[in-house]
């Protein structure tokens, strides 16, 4: 995992002053290169081929920089005979072959997360996106041609654009903990969508597709490899492209529990794939649980990992059920601890590392686990994605009720019209999907991407490591998609073939437990500051013109869910927006020290 920007079309090379602003991301180095019509920049963190795989890379005519991994790479040698005409054993290289002998069509092959920016021996430039949206990309077009970064302060320090809000995405924000969609909180900037790949010519998008993570179970179907051809059309409406094969039948319990071990284990197998030291994040949940125990099967030496508890009454403290997962599984398990002092210390710290915002305060436990796993870990192996693919959400199960029994749709509540109506835009599923899978599918097309992986990244990047999710993969997607509904949510279970398959592989794991959720006890740390914070909440400009005098009112009197994300916007704001150090940030807003 690195840090990419750059700029193609016009002179000026940008690409010197954006990777410096994202040093962050790659401590083992920094290098920038400019080309005919492109300047590209690469910050390292070395992963594999730690001595021959730096980028920007060069082979077969073509030149790429990438950031993420490319898990099939050794596959994709194997089966085009690449053999002696790699010159490094970077999870990059495999593709500038692949492109040089079938141009775009490459793309479609990589197994991965990744966002890159590629230039073929054709001319072409391409800039292209995993499905499910697991690495970040950025973009803006402006006069000296179209520039490209893994996170929106590149833009900044390169003075291509100025920090200005977008304030419907700031409503977002504040109603969902996240922006909808391709919008970013900053006027002129968007995200690459998930499975986004464009050309770039003269500085200009000139086409696209999308690569949908997720397709209905006729799609793709008679097509062994599951992928159209190119597409005319590009940006946030193209048109979808399959990329997995067809999805299994439905079959009985023992085949479909035996075939989720199989795909299972093969995702964690290729997600473990480093040169450097790799290991989990461990809670007492199904989907790390999982992780875990095909992780243990699959490694010979005990697997670390690190788990973030609570000693406040208010916290769902997973503790104990990781710890019994651990023991179960001999796993080098460590703990750490998240208290009031690490609220207000990692707050500003998280706030400067999320510059593309979400209020989820899970963002909190997750930074404190990243800043214990630095030194020994560089690799970590997480659950995101497994509610997502295997139904574990209680609103999927609100949405499977008739009417009459509560049931309603698995949207967000709360939010003004607009946002809204944005939100309903961008989670609008195909025709023909049960009522299940248009909430998946609702879910992996907002929050995944714009909160979970976002979280994840930034989290761990600003730490120097690099976040893995083998549930979001596209074997495991193409499996867990075509599974009949009661595969997924049944007798008031979510996750019941998961479960079912962890009650045989990790019975310490307690799969038929009720989901405890992942609770940080925010407003109970902010409750006795709301009224000091409430008086110095609206001189911040970008609070003042988005909520006026009922952030004041919102912070003396709002219950569980409105202060937090209100606070986070405010210190946020303040480091983006105004330039403010982040202790300086919650010292206005919050008036004490850290």
């Amino acid at each position: 995992m690195c840090g990419i920007a750059g700029q193609l079309g016009g002179e000026a090379p940008a690409a010197e002053p954006m990777i410096r602003a994202l040093a962050h991301r790659g401590p083992d180095g920094v290098r920038v290169e400019a080309l005919a019509g492109a300047s590209l920049a690469h910050a390292r963190l070395s992963i594999i081929d730690l001595e021959g795989g730096w980028q920007p890379l060069h082979a077969a005519g073509g030149t790429v920089v990438g950031n993420g991994e490319i898990y099939n790479y050794l596959e994709l040698a194997r089966d085009f005979q690449l053999g002696d005409r790699l010159a490094t054993g970077s999870d990059f290289e495999p593709l500038l072959h692949l492109y040089a002998r079938e141009g775009e069509a490459a793309f479609d092959r990589l197994r991965g997360m990744y966002a890159l920016c590629l230039i073929g021996p054709d001319g072409r430039a391409w800039l292209a996106r995993d499905p499910f949206g697991i690495k970040p990309l950025y973009i803006m077009e402006h006069a000296g041609g179209l520039a490209f970064a893994s996170e929106p302060r590149a833009f900044f320090a390169a003075g291509l654009m100025r920090a200005e809000l977008d304030e419907a995405a700031a409503r977002e924000l504040l109603s969902f903990n996240y922006t909808v969609g391709e919008r970013t909180a900053f006027q002129g900037l968007r995200r690459l969508a998930p499975g986004e790949v464009v050309e770039v010519r003269d500085g200009k998008i000139v086409a696209g597709r999308r690569r949908r993570a997720l397709l209905p179970r006729s799609a793709g179907e008679g097509d062994p490899e599951g992928v159209e051809g190119a597409l005319p059309a590009h940006g946030p409406d193209a048109p979808s492209v399959a990329f997995a094969r067809p999805p299994p039948r439905a079959g009985e319990e023992r085949d479909l529990i035996a075939r989720l071990d199989a795909v299972l284990e093969d995702s964690v197998r290729v997600h473990q794939r480093s040169d450097v030291p790799y290991g989990l994040f461990l809670s007492g949940g199904i989907d790390s649980a999982a992780i875990a125990t095909l992780m243990a099967r699959l490694n010979e030496r005990p697997v670390t990992a690190f788990t973030c508890g609570f000693d406040v009454p208010e916290a769902a403290d997973e503790r104990a059920g990781a710890e019994r997962i651990a023991r179960a599984l001999d796993l080098d398990w460590r703990e750490t601890t998240f208290g009031e002092a690490d609220f207000w210390r990692i707050l500003p710290q998280v706030a400067w590392a999320l510059d593309d915002p979400t209020a989820d305060y899970a963002t909190l436990p997750t930074y404190k686990l990243a800043e214990a796993a630095k030194g020994t870990l560089t690799v970590v192996l997480t659950g995101e994605g497994g509610d997502e693919l295997f139904g574990g959400y209680g609103r999927y199960r609100r949405a499977l009720r008739p009417a009459w029994l509560g049931g309603r749709p698995a949207e967000p509540r709360g939010a003004d019209a607009a946002s809204l109506e944005s939100w309903r835009r961008a989670a609008k599923a195909p025709p023909g999907l049960t009522q299940l899978q248009q909430a998946q599918w609702a879910d992996i097309a907002t929050w995944l991407p714009n909160d979970l992986l976002l979280k994840l990244d930034r989290c761990l990047m600003a730490h120097g490591l690099e976040g893995r999710t083998p549930f979001l993969d596209p074997e495991v997607a193409a499996f867990a998609w075509g599974l009949p509904d009661r595969a997924k949510v049944r007798g008031g279970y979510g996750k019941w073939l998961l479960r079912k398959w962890l009650e045989r592989a990790c019975p310490a794991a307690s799969p038929w437990a009720g989901k405890q959720g992942f609770t940080v006890p925010v407003d109970a740390w902010i409750a006795p500051r709301a009224g000091d914070i409430a008086a110095r909440i609206g001189k911040v400009g970008a609070v003042r013109r988005i909520l006026g005098d009922e952030a004041a009112v919102r912070m003396r009197e709002g219950g569980p869910g409105q202060r937090w994300p209100l606070l986070f916007f405010a210190v946020w704001a303040l480091i983006h927006l105004e330039g403010a150090e982040p202790g300086a940030a919650l010292s206005a807003v919050a008036g004490m020290e850290v």
